[in-house]
C-alpha cells in the first residue's frame, strides 16, 4: 500500500531531518523501508544505536509495527517504515522555516539544556504550550519544533505532555 505524508506545518519537517542526521539513522530507516525488521535485528546489525533509531522513528511516527514469530518462538515487534513517500508544501514565512531549521539542526548538547527546560516545565501531568512557550520566550513554532525534536515528550492537541515509558 502506498502511504504518503503530506508536510503542511513547518515544524513537522523537524523529525524528517533528524531521521537522517547520522548515518547510522539513516542506514535504519533504509533497512526498515525493504522489509520489516525486528529491534534485535537492526541491533545485531548496527549495535545500540540502532535500537535506539528504532525507538526514534517510532515516536516520530514514521514506522509502523506487527507483532512477528521469529524462529517459531515468542513473537517479537517487528518494524517497516510507515510512508513510501513524502509531499512537502513548502510555502512558509521565512521567521518560521528559520525556527524549524534551527530546532532541526541544533546540536545535541545545546538541544539536551532547552529540552531539559521545556520538560521542567511542563511537569509530569503536561501544561499548555502556550504558557510553556511564554514561560521560555520561544515562538510557538521553535517549540513545536522543538517537541518534535524529543522522545522524551510529544504534543497532545494544545498541551505538551512528556512519553510515558511503556
Amino acid at each position: 500500500m502506498n502511504r504518503i505524508k503530506v508536510i503542511n506545518e513547518p515544524s513537522e519537517l523537524v523529525p524528517m531531518l533528524r531521521s537522517v542526521d547520522t548515518p547510522i539513522k539513516r542506514d535504519v530507516l533504509k533497512e526498515v523501508t525493504l522489509e520489516w525488521r525486528t529491534a534485535d535485528d537492526i541491533e545485531k546489525k548496527f549495535g545500540p544505536a540502532g535500537r535506539d533509531a528504532l525507538v526514534f522513528f517510532e515516536k516520530m511516527k514514521l514506522v509502523e509495527t506487527r507483532w512477528l514469530s521469529v524462529n517459531g518462538g515468542y513473537p517479537e515487534k517487528s518494524y517497516h517504515t510507515y510512508y513510501t513517500s513524502f509531499n512537502i508544501n513548502a510555502q512558509w514565512p521565512v521567521y518560521e522555516i528559520s525556527d524549524v531549521l534551527t530546532a532541526a539542526m541544533m546540536n545535541d548538547e545545546e538541544y539536551a539544556e532547552i529540552e531539559t527546560k521545556i520538560l521542567a516545565e511542563v511537569g509530569k501531568s503536561g501544561r499548555f504550550s502556550g504558557d510553556v512557550a511564554e514561560v521560555l520566550g520561544l515562538s510557538s513554532t521553535m517549540l513545536k519544533s522543538l517537541v518534535r525534536r524529543s522522545v522524551k515528550m510529544d504534543y497532545r492537541g494544545h498541551r505538551i505532555e512528556p512519553i510515558r515509558e511503556e
